[in-house]
């Protein structure tokens, strides 16, 4: 039901699209464009490459905007469109490995205790219970909120492809299980392993952050 809601509202942008409307065009570079940028550097070494992945994107968007069948949201068939380029183009730069490749060595790779993950009924929320060690509560800790956010993003580049494509998409763009199960082809159940796998690690290599600040 969600799917065809959000493809029926599609409807009319898709028709100016084919018709050649360059207002059209405008609007959907407004409303993706940012985004498509952000997760393209997920894949590739450079700002100058996911640029250009971008552009082979809208480029991808135009050629094939009149076949596109509209069995998924606009916004989905244009990710795909970037992931599939941007796979291609991070594993030739040897920066990522395709998605398929996640292998049994990370399945069974411990992250941290579960109950840190549990709500009150034992349950998984998808998110985190509780912050780490004094990480809401002290000045000292908030005021180096910038270099934090570069341990976040070196953290993020060590994952491995499919849970940085997950963390990603729903922590960083905000992306609905529905949404990232729908343009990566997961079921509900694996979309849901790995974001907690990569949360895990993220938590735990902020709190290991923490914890050297706290003893230099």
């Amino acid at each position: 039901m969600a799917q065809d809601e959000a493809a029926g509202g599609d409807d009319d942008l898709v028709a100016r699209l084919r018709a050649g409307d360059e207002d059209a065009f405008a609007e959907l570079l407004d409303r993706y464009d940012a985004p498509l940028r952000r997760v393209a550097r997920t894949y590739v070494a450079t700002d100058s490459a996911a640029e250009e992945v971008v552009a082979d994107t809208w480029l991808g968007v135009l050629k094939g905007i009149d076949r596109f069948e509209q069995r998924s949201s606009l916004k989905t068939w244009i990710f795909r469109i970037l992931m599939n380029i941007a796979r291609t183009r991070g594993t030739r730069d040897k920066r990522s490995v395709p998605f398929s490749s996640l292998g049994p060595e990370d399945e069974d790779a411990p992250t941290i205790a579960a109950d840190r993950f549990q709500g009150p009924d034992g349950r998984y929320p998808g998110h985190w219970s509780a912050f780490p060690t004094r990480w809401h509560d002290q000045p000292e800790i908030r005021s180096v909120a910038h270099e934090t956010l570069g341990v976040v993003r070196d953290a993020l580049d060590m994952l491995p492809p499919a849970q940085q494509e997950v963390v990603r998409l729903r922590d960083l763009e905000g992306w609905t299980s529905f949404e990232v199960c729908n343009a990566l082809g997961l079921t509900e159940t694996n979309q849901r392993v790995l974001l907690h796998r990569g949360r895990a690690k993220l938590r735990a290599a902020l709190e290991r952050y923490f914890d050297e600040a706290k003893s230099a």
